[in-house]
């Protein structure tokens, strides 16, 4: 049976409650979730659920939760998860995000360089750092295929601004200090497999997989060949605890 733990009042700021599902037992592994929400996370939780404790929030304004509009940047968010992390007085955490929550990912490791909060980073489909000739394009809601909302789009654009990039990223990913693992799906229609090779560039010593017949989400439609890359990463780095 998956523990799941007591729910704890977050509140980061005044005003602006932070809402965070906690499960399993074991190291802690923090999903970031992307423009299609913290749902989209959720076969990855219960994949790591078995042996670890997992902490997905939900960033403020997805899912009709609170985003005062002070609470804007992605600064805003990295800092809150890092706190996060210090509250719950957590180290050597697996921090995994996607697309957006990937971006939130590697600026936490770009700025957790020497606190041990994290210990491995893996990155699926993620944007963030500005990549010369390769736009980010605006993910789109498939039929029958959740996907991110307008209203989501309209959030996520309140944390990235209009060209969904950082300018200064790319540069600044050579301070990551911990092993990382991109995985990217060979389809990717947002951010290309070129782009997420230039990422893992700036990464030292990061390891980058590219998932056949898969797409911006690849552990939706090939959940083996993505966990499987995954597991070996992860497995790679547990030692003794």
């Amino acid at each position: 049976m998956t523990t799941t733990h007591p729910p704890v009042p977050l509140q980061p700021y005044p005003g602006l409650p932070l809402t965070l599902t906690d499960v399993g037992e074991g190291r802690p592994v923090l999903l970031l979730h992307g423009g299609a929400g913290p749902a989209s996370m959720t076969a990855i939780a219960d994949h790591f659920a078995a042996g670890r404790r997992v902490l997905t929030p939900t960033h403020p304004g997805w899912d009709d939760t609170a985003r005062p509009d002070w609470f804007a940047g992605v600064d805003a968010l990295v800092e809150t998860y890092l706190d996060l992390l210090d509250d719950l007085q957590l180290h050597d955490v697996l921090v995994l995000g996607s697309s957006f929550g990937g971006w939130l990912a590697a600026e936490m490791a770009v700025r957790d360089r020497g606190r041990r909060r994290i210990g491995r980073l893996v990155l699926m489909g993620a944007i963030g750092p500005q990549v010369p000739g390769h736009e980010v394009r605006m993910p789109t809601q498939a039929p029958n295929t959740p996907g991110p909302s307008p209203e989501a789009i309209r959030t996520m654009l309140a944390y990235t601004g209009p060209a969904m990039a950082d300018p200064k990223l790319l540069h600044r990913l050579g301070r990551v200090a911990v092993p990382t693992l991109a995985v990217w799906g060979e389809d990717d229609a947002v951010v290309t497999p070129d782009f997420g090779r230039a990422y893992a560039a700036a990464i030292p010593d990061a390891r980058f997989e590219v998932i056949p017949e898969a797409g911006h989400l690849p552990w939706r439609e090939a959940p083996d060949a993505t966990f499987a890359a995954i597991d070996a990463f992860v497995a790679a780095g547990d030692g003794p605890a």
